[in-house]
Formats: structure tokens, sequence, C-alpha cells
């Protein structure tokens, strides 16, 4: 940036050169947007989104998934089971344009990602399940009634 005031030796701060120009506004947004940005601003900006955090229980009956995955419409999600791997995925795409009189916006988003889990053997694929509600991804796997867990019950001695 070039000196805007000369500052004499004596420590006065008066202007010797009457003919600084300073920058107009134009110019000084223009300087600003031109420049590198330190990569803390760049690194991961808007490149896609990071694996979601997941939950899984274990009941007597049956497993649960639950994957927080807020802001997306269970029209996003592509939940496949394959050779007893699930698989849950998304891609989303959005572009907004805004038009005004002396300029036009344009603002493209991509996000994804894919998380694939093994299944046990005692989940019964053909029963499987999912909801999405209130940013909350639930995928039901109900285990095979022989793999459910029987209550305890007593043995009488005869």
């Amino acid at each position: 940036m070039s000196n805007l005031v000369n500052v004499p030796k004596n420590g006065s701060l008066s202007n010797s050169n009457s003919n600084v120009s300073f920058p107009n506004w134009s110019n000084w947004i223009d300087d600003l947007f031109n420049r590198d940005l330190p990569s803390v601003f760049t690194s991961n900006f808007n490149t896609g989104m990071s694996l979601p955090k997941v939950n899984i229980k274990e009941t007597a009956d049956a497993y649960l998934v639950e994957m927080a995955v807020p802001g997306l419409k269970k029209s996003d999600f592509h939940i496949d089971i394959d050779n007893q791997v699930l698989s849950i995925s998304t891609e989303t795409k959005d572009e907004k344009e805004l038009e005004e009189e002396n300029y036009t916006r344009r603002e493209f988003g991509y996000a994804s990602f894919k998380r694939s889990f093994t299944l046990p053997e005692s989940v019964d694929d053909d029963k499987i399940n999912a909801k999405y509600n209130e940013g909350i991804l639930t995928v039901h796997l109900p285990k095979k009634e022989e793999a459910k867990q029987k209550p305890a019950r007593s043995i009488k001695i005869s």
C-alpha cells in the first residue's frame, strides 16, 4: 500500500504532498476482494459437509442407528443394503441467483457424505425401515426371531 501521508522528521502530521489521492470506495472494495485471503477463511469453506454424528443402540429385538443431519429433506437420503453392508448417503446441490440493477450475485453450494456399517447376521434385512424427523434420521434394524433376546424364566425341578 502506498504512503498516504508523509511524516517529516520534525514529527508533524501535516500533509506535505497535496497531490496524494485517497482510494475511492470502488477501488477499496476491489482491493479487498482481490487480495489473497488467509487460509483460515478459505479452508473447508462451502466444500461439503463433515460426517454426521451417529448413535447406535441395541435393544432386545432391534438395533437403532440415529444420525444427526439437520437441514435436509428425507428425499435427500439414499439408504442401501448390499451384502450385509448398510450405506447411508446424501448429495445436495444448491444454486441461488440474485439479480439487481447493477449486479448479479450467484451462490453455489454442494454437500455430500456417505456412512457405511457392516450389519450383524442377526439383522432381518427384509424388515429394515427408516424415518427422518426434526433433523434426526433413524434407521430401525430389527433382529431375526431366533436372535431376539428371550425374557428370563424360571425352570421348575421335577
